[in-house]
């Protein structure tokens, strides 16, 4: 891993490591697991992984008192809050307590805005995974007709602005679908390419899909699973088994799109280390 042979450079050179953040409230069973597996990740690449857990009634205060304490450590290169976030915390106003160089989730408004803009700081790690999957297969986004089925400020949103960009992997004609569209399939049967991020089980199904699209998957999903020893079973927003016949590539829940989103993260977190002590790799 390059992120890897690159923080080895700098603790050899200046005995030193980043320091990613986690701030992780309550008992949420997608959460944990997310959390453990950045854990995992950032302990391989020789990236300090320190999680902050709180219980799900700590009060919105505390949490940015938190955070701003976190603001202020010079100890500490990013910081991220795990989401979603209990109900009786906004997680507009805990996000944009993060001072914006330490927001390795690309989520506050100067971030964000920051990519509208076309120079981006930090990219939220899902969009920039993705981007990354289509330039690793060859895909040329240029003049391509992508359809997002998704517009979160996490994944669908970003993705768009990357796709779209005046880049080398952007200048796509990209379309955003939502809960509000009408007749999706008028636009998924026309697309190159089609990601689905929505959270729900055959948001896409095989009648939305035509000429072989590529499909990444964003989504994951619990579903009741009596075979499973735990009950459940893992599936993202395709309807996956009826669909892979009829595509020309499709990403796999679980083991798409996660693996790559925490790479990217680690990339923003040692972004985000170089960008403070100002060491060149």
């Amino acid at each position: 891993m390059k992120i890897k042979s690159e923080i080895e450079i700098i603790q050899k050179k200046h005995k030193d490591s980043p320091t990613l953040v986690v701030v992780l409230v309550g008992e949420n069973p997608a959460s944990l697991s997310y959390v453990r597996g950045k854990e995992r990740a950032c302990l391989k690449a020789g990236i300090n992984c320190l999680i902050y857990k709180y219980d799900k009634n700590v009060s919105e205060k505390e949490l940015q008192k938190v955070l701003q304490k976190l603001n202020k450590d010079s100890s500490v290169n990013g910081i991220i809050v795990q989401l979603p976030l209990p109900e009786n915390i906004n997680e507009d106003t805990i996000i944009q307590s993060i001072v914006p160089h330490k927001d390795v989730d690309g989520l506050t408004t100067e971030n964000l805005g920051l990519l509208a803009a076309g120079t981006p700081r930090f990219v939220p790690a899902t969009p920039l995974g993705v981007q990354k999957m289509l330039s690793e297969i060859n895909f040329q986004t240029d003049g391509s007709n992508i359809v997002i089925i998704g517009r979160s400020k996490l994944v669908g949103t970003p993705l768009a602005l990357l796709l779209s960009s005046k880049s080398e992997m952007g200048n796509a004609t990209v379309t955003v679908c939502h809960s509000r569209t009408k007749e999706l399939s008028k636009y998924t049967l026309q697309a190159d390419v089609i990601i689905v991020a929505t959270g729900r089980p055959n948001t896409l199904t095989i009648d939305m899909i035509a000429n072989n699209p590529i499909i990444i998957d964003v989504g994951v999903n619990r579903v009741e699973d009596e075979s499973k020893k735990n009950g459940y079973r893992l599936v993202g927003d395709t309807d996956f088994e009826n669909i892979i016949e009829n595509v020309s590539k499709i990403t796999p829940v679980p083991g798409g799109v996660g693996p790559m989103t925490i790479t990217m993260l680690l990339q923003n977190v040692l972004k985000a280390y170089t960008n403070s002590t100002k060491i060149q790799i």
